[in-house]
């Protein structure tokens, strides 16, 4: 599968296109998948718990249309956005990004998705997703997270 290249900036906190030679880069990779997984935003269930308390659920229109009902695209990261590393909340980030990622293994496209989390900083996660394709290859992706932005 090749993608657009999305590169994560761990100092930023974003993904942006990549060019490489005056064209887009490309990655063959699970990268781009990994992070749009990651830090797109899914639409929170009515029982969440908003950290604006503003009511958005926040989430992706194009949901609504998934071929697969009630198929989601995203992480629930960003609940937990200016919150305390609790080790509840360290709990709640490898829950959602195995939940953001669990996709690949239902789509076949990767036969085991393993999600690590560790504490770096008061405010910092770092993530290490391995990945293990069908055919037993793997690969390690890591990023880091900030709960403050």
């Amino acid at each position: 599968m090749t993608d657009i290249a999305l590169p994560w900036n761990n100092l930023t906190q974003s993904a942006d296109i990549g060019v490489a030679n005056g064209d887009l880069a490309r990655e063959d990779g699970f990268a781009t998948a990994i992070t749009l997984s990651l830090f797109t935003d899914r639409r929170a269930s009515l029982d969440d718990v908003l950290p604006d308390g503003s009511g958005d659920r926040r989430g992706w229109w194009g949901d609504a249309f998934a071929v697969v009902e009630g198929d989601q695209i995203g992480s629930k990261l960003w609940l937990l956005e200016r919150s305390k590393l609790t080790s509840e909340a360290m709990r709640r980030v490898k829950e959602y990004a195995e939940d953001a990622l669990a996709w690949m293994v239902t789509d076949k496209i990767a036969s085991a998705v393993e999600v690590t989390v560790e504490r770096r900083a008061e405010d910092q996660v770092a993530m290490q997703v391995r990945i293990t394709k069908p055919d037993g290859n793997t690969g390690q992706y890591d990023y880091l997270w900030n709960t403050l932005k």
